[in-house]
């Protein structure tokens, strides 16, 4: 009997209609409802991002989200009382989770408002704890993101930094149909509830070829210390065998959109900061050399830079420590698996797939 051909990965396969966002890699360029990725950093905070995704899912949506996500984030603190030191002390992707998996599951606003809520809640008081400080109860009446700053603080931000904050939680809020957001959306096919939806998401956010990868782009800058570094520490990688994190992306051929978005966010960040620029100096001397090297060792295949490379310096100088990164980026996204759950959820059609067998033919039982 013939068979389909195998797509690996499901490279090439058109799994969802959406309406959510275009991700055009040849051109480099990425579309939410409507509006390039840049457009929502520069010009809209997390909340009107929120209503965008949202908008069309759920008939009580309000106009104005930012009293309703306000509330929410004062409910889910409730369930910070089960977060012990053993739990705080895990990976916090890992403890953020495990709150997470303490949230009623559901399809309704109230429902997703509180998913959405949950990682900027729970990530900062999983930080606090393993601290040894003790968590910090939200604020309401803030804005999401110096919210999110004063609660990992236990004092306020300045403006321009969480200026910086929203900016990169519009920016990472939806990417098409990456593998955390198909996780999500096979896990609604099956109409399991929102929460479901969301840890599925989360769980595959985790793994390093996906979200939990900015990390290590500031281990690499802290290993390379200086710019004169850079093109040997680079060389050897690469003669390695290593991955440059930071650099190459399965769908964009060019320069993926977010690194710019978030570069520009950066160097606001640091004029208004007061922080250090020699850092922001070295992640460029960096980039340059990397695209460098990668051109001549690699001509044959587009690695340029993509969004891990400038997250990894903006959350640094927020404060944020390298393993709370996933935890962050899952902040923004959420509200992304949660719109992509709505959409597939109203589709009615379960995601089953098939697979080709390259197993043994049958054999008799001995």
């Amino acid at each position: 009997m013939s068979q389909s051909p195998a797509h690996e990965g499901l490279e090439g396969v058109v799994a969802a209609r959406t309406a959510l966002s275009e991700v055009d890699g040849q051109a480099g360029r990425l579309i939410i409802r409507g509006y390039a990725v840049e457009d929502l950093a520069y010009r809209a905070g997390f909340e009107d991002v929120v209503h965008l995704l949202l908008d069309g899912f759920f008939d009580d949506l309000p106009s104005d989200l930012a009293p309703a996500l306000g509330a929410a984030r004062v409910r889910v603190f409730a369930e910070v009382a089960a977060l012990d030191e053993t739990l705080a002390r895990r990976d916090p992707v890992e403890a953020v989770r495990a709150l997470v998996a303490r949230l009623p599951d559901g399809e309704g606003l109230d429902v997703a408002l509180l998913l959405i809520a949950a990682p900027a809640v729970f990530t900062p008081a999983v930080l606090r704890i393993a601290a040894g400080q003790p968590p910090v109860a939200p604020d309401p009446a803030l804005p999401h993101a110096a919210d999110v700053l004063r609660m990992t603080r236990g004092a306020a931000a300045a403006a321009g930094e969480a200026r910086a904050l929203d900016a990169y939680l519009a920016t990472v809020c939806d990417h098409g149909l990456n593998a955390s957001t198909f996780a999500a959306r096979v896990v609604a096919s099956t109409r399991a509830g929102l929460t479901s939806a969301v840890l599925a998401g989360l769980s595959a956010l985790k793994g390093p070829l996906h979200g939990g990868a900015p990390g290590p782009v500031i281990e690499m800058l802290d290993a390379i210390g200086t710019a004169d570094k850079a093109e040997a520490w680079i060389s050897a990688a690469l003669d390695r065998g290593d991955r440059l994190m930071g650099f190459g992306h399965r769908i964009y051929r060019v320069r993926d959109p977010r690194a710019d978005a978030l570069k520009a966010a950066l160097r606001q960040l640091v004029q208004v900061s007061g922080a250090a620029p020699g850092r922001l100096a070295l992640a460029e001397a960096v980039e340059q050399a990397a695209l460098r090297i990668l051109r001549e060792r690699k001509p044959g295949r587009p690695l340029d830079t993509n969004v891990e490379f400038y997250t990894a310096l903006l959350l640094e100088t927020l404060g944020l420590p390298p393993a709370s990164f996933t935890a962050v980026f899952a902040m923004g996204r959420t509200a992304g698996w949660i719109a992509h759950a709505r959409e597939q959820r109203a589709t009615g059609k379960l995601i089953r797939p098939q697979s080709v067998y390259v197993g043994p033919r049958t054999k008799a039982a001995a």
